[in-house]
């Protein structure tokens, strides 16, 4: 168990796993958001990990309205442990973006940016990427994309990081 994950029930991340390896066998997106809220509760009242999961359920489902309010509340305990907060403020950028607020996906994106790095970075530029096109930004969310994209290509790195910078100079 790693210390991200010490005060959570021994299973718990198993089980959840098991639940979101499952999610496209539930018939009824009702079913799966039922299935999730009821993992969650078993973590103790205003658990971040809690809101966290219970706002994937409901981005999953089409419901990125619903799924914002547990973003918000799980970011602002300060207890979304690790990855799970990185993955909350993409999401919660993803689903500001879809309800229309794309500038203030681009403000949470571009802090998260700034604030470190980890195997997520490319998730973080994607999605920034995205937001970046709705304010208008194109040339400078193509220079985001290729940013990512460029370390991932068997040749032509630099060029495509070149260019990337070029967009935006």
């Amino acid at each position: 168990m790693t210390t991200e994950d010490e005060h959570l029930p021994p299973g718990w991340e198993r089980r959840n796993a098991a639940l979101w390896a499952a999610i496209d066998s539930y018939e009824d997106a009702a079913e799966f958001r039922a299935a999730v809220a009821e993992l969650a509760a078993e973590l103790p009242p205003g658990s971040a990990v809690a809101d966290f999961e219970r706002g994937c359920a409901y981005d999953s489902t089409g419901h990125p309205d619903r799924a914002v309010e547990h973003y918000r509340r799980a970011l602002a305990t300060g207890g979304l442990p690790g990855e799970r907060r990185r993955r909350a403020v993409i999401q919660l950028a993803s689903s500001l973006r879809n309800l229309g607020h794309p500038q203030e996906a681009v403000d949470l994106l571009t802090a998260e940016l700034a604030a470190g790095s980890d195997h997520l970075d490319d998730a973080v530029r994607a999605t920034l990427a995205l937001a970046l096109t709705g304010v208008g930004r194109e040339r400078e969310a193509v220079s985001v994309a290729l940013t990512a994209l460029a370390p991932h290509l068997p040749r032509y790195q630099r060029s495509m990081a070149a260019y990337a910078r070029l967009l935006v100079e």
